[in-house]
């Protein structure tokens, strides 16, 4: 006797799935460590991720905690002693009086600014977000059901948003906005009359939360550290969310230790999503997060930014010599955004053309072996993103080849 059977239903997945794709820095770093896996040379500028060790007293720090049993689960806001840290943090480098219920401690920057959202969005509810935008914020509120309202920042503004940009966007169904500074992807920081512009703006629109992403708080290249938006307006911080963490900071971005310090009753919701999600984070991140906060020896920090300082230069200065590529250089940060609007068009020796700055980065990829990421991904073109958080030599060897590639191309006709 024959019995018959059939293949099983496809896999049905949610439409909150569908709204969302793998993060644009994921997809360029796995295609070029693909085509490393292959024996190709490959330069990888695609991460924002420091290439410096975390410094030897944090990592002392944590395994101080191992010897001393610090292995169980933690509170779901964070250790105490890590939420002291941040609040001691803020009173120091910031002047803010904060206290540890304000404070909540994520697996990463990024779990804090999805819980931010999944506590407040309902469906059909806007976010702001700048263009060009880091590429996790737009998706972060699609998959919480809210809507992106992506507002372009051209290079003559500096991309940065204007008070009259912020107002045409706003409407009755605004939540949040999202202000990044010093920013990802361009670098671009907001001076205290800009933010102070925004601020005028926002005291018509009580109902709009304010999300400020200062995760590179201290890598700045100016004469001074950047404005801060609650030195600019200090009245919005019982609608400001202040997200930030130590992976940038203090290179621990395998540690996975972010926070938000806000409004206690956002703060609490937010505790509420992440009792569902991850509970606390991992005992051993925050101890050695807390000793990167409190410890006195903070030179790695102003020897990090001296250093990015450098690189910024050096690969801005580079690539503005390269014909068809020019660059606004960046203020902070680790990225250089460079503008390659004139090579748009032009034809690879194989005769494909150059037809957006995809196409160019999957060029460059190809010919050089330089990964770099397409502006398309970061809501504004023709540009290409590459991270400065690599080694001098890497950045010059990038580079040159970046002008080699570059020079290969052709113009059409």
């Amino acid at each position: 006797m024959s019995t018959s059977s059939s293949a099983p239903p496809a896999l049905a997945l949610s439409q909150r799935a569908s709204r969302v794709k793998l993060s644009a820095n994921a997809a360029a770093s796995a295609r070029a460590a693909a085509l490393a896996a292959q024996g190709r040379d490959v330069l990888a500028l695609t991460s924002g991720e420091p290439d410096f060790d975390t410094p030897a007293h944090i990592k002392q720090a944590a395994i101080d905690a191992l010897a001393r049993g610090e292995t169980k689960y933690t509170a779901t806001p964070g250790t105490a002693a890590l939420r002291q840290a941040i609040v001691d943090k803020y009173r120091r480098e910031n002047d803010f009086d904060y206290t540890q219920a304000q404070i909540v401690v994520g697996n990463g920057a990024k779990q804090i600014v999805f819980e931010a959202f999944a506590a407040t969005l309902d469906a059909g509810d806007e976010v702001i977000v700048p263009a060009p935008y880091w590429p996790s914020f737009p998706d972060i509120v699609r998959v919480n059901d809210g809507t992106p309202v992506i507002v372009p920042c051209d290079e003559a503004s500096g991309f940065k948003l204007a008070a009259q940009a912020l107002e045409q966007a706003l409407t009755p169904r605004t939540r949040w906005l999202i202000l990044n500074s010093p920013g990802n992807p361009t670098g671009a920081v907001y001076s205290r009359h800009e933010l102070e512009a925004l601020a005028a703006v926002l005291r018509r629109h009580p109902r709009v939360l304010v999300l400020w992403d200062e995760v590179y708080e201290h890598i700045w290249f100016g004469d001074a550290p950047p404005a801060h938006l609650l030195h600019a307006a200090p009245d919005l911080r019982e609608r400001t969310l202040l997200v930030n963490g130590v992976s940038k900071t203090y290179a621990m971005t395998g540690w996975r230790i972010g926070w938000g310090a806000g409004p206690e009753p956002l703060v609490r919701a937010m505790v509420v999503i992440q009792s569902q999600a991850t509970s606390g984070a991992n005992a051993i991140g925050q101890a050695a997060a807390a000793a990167a906060l409190q410890s006195h020896d903070q030179r790695f920090v102003g020897e990090a930014r001296a250093a990015y300082a450098r690189r910024a230069a050096l690969v801005a200065k580079a690539l503005a010599a390269v014909p068809g590529i020019a660059v606004l250089p960046p203020q902070g940060a680790f990225f250089v955004y460079a503008n390659c609007a004139a090579l748009i068009g032009r034809l690879r020796p194989d005769g494909r053309p150059i037809a957006t700055d995809i196409d160019l980065a999957d060029w460059l990829l190809e010919a050089e072996g330089v990964a770099v990421v397409d502006g398309a991904s970061y809501g504004l073109s023709p540009y290409i993103r590459l991270s400065i958080a690599a080694s001098d030599a890497v950045l010059a060897d990038a580079v040159q080849r970046i002008g080699r590639a570059v020079a290969a191309l052709k113009a059409a006709g």
